[in-house]
């Protein structure tokens, strides 16, 4: 593909109607800003003819109507906009808190973890909850946020062999990433406890509680808190 106007970001065809918008080849904050300035620059001034704009870790895949557009078309208009990242601004990014119950039914693998990091359970949430992450972006399934990046006593591969129902508010971690599932479904990411907030409401206006930017950190609960919130 022809060099872009940012030297850092590249174009690659990804189907007859996408095209994907690349800072990089690895995961960084850095590169993701790109991505996030890029989006919101897009979302802003909204261009005829595309019609999804699909955030990942470092690109941006942008989907059109091959009615209206081509390649060579959206790479030219696209390239105008890359010109103008580097006096994009963005806003603070929001603090959102989730509350989480470690261990125990909750969390039925943090004993594993603990075992194969050479940590106890008490040194595995303060490493866990101590930090601040990013939501890179959501996938998978609605509300599912992918948040990095996990310190690197906790980083993790996924489980040999997935479970066929991961319980909704589910805490997990997988390689560097951690995140919180938001509804009962099958899952292979390593279970450390789990949140009785909602990460996806029925709510035309904000359906996931999480959006891509944000900051996350989690909160340790007791049982008896938990079982209160999830009252509630």
């Amino acid at each position: 593909m022809p060099a872009t106007a940012d030297e850092r970001a590249r174009f690659q065809f990804a189907s007859d109607q996408s095209l994907l918008v690349s800072f990089g080849d690895k995961i960084t904050r850095q590169a993701h800003q790109q991505v996030l300035k890029l989006l919101r620059l897009l979302e802003s001034e909204p261009l005829a003819g595309v019609r999804n704009l699909h955030p990942g870790y470092c690109s941006l895949l942008v989907k059109f109507d091959p009615l209206r557009l081509g390649h060579q078309e959206l790479q030219a208009v696209l390239e105008e906009y890359l010109r103008r990242l580097k006096n994009a601004t963005l806003p603070d990014p929001r603090l959102v808190e989730i509350p989480v119950c470690y261990g125990g039914d909750h969390g039925p693998d943090l004993q594993d973890v603990c075992a194969m990091h050479d940590l106890t359970p008490k040194q595995a949430i303060e490493l866990h909850s101590s930090t601040i992450y990013l939501v890179y972006f959501l996938g998978f399934v609605p509300g599912f946020a992918y948040l990095g990046d996990l310190p690197e006593a906790l980083v993790t591969p996924r489980l040999p062999n997935p479970r066929r129902k991961v319980p909704a508010g589910s805490v997990a971690i997988a390689g560097n990433q951690t995140g919180v599932y938001p509804s009962a479904t099958p899952g292979g990411w390593r279970l450390l406890g789990r949140t009785p907030m909602a990460l996806f409401r029925p709510d035309p206006r904000a359906l996931s509680l999480l959006a891509i930017g944000d900051h996350v950190r989690f909160a340790p609960i007791s049982a008896e808190r938990f079982a209160a919130l999830e009252r509630a």
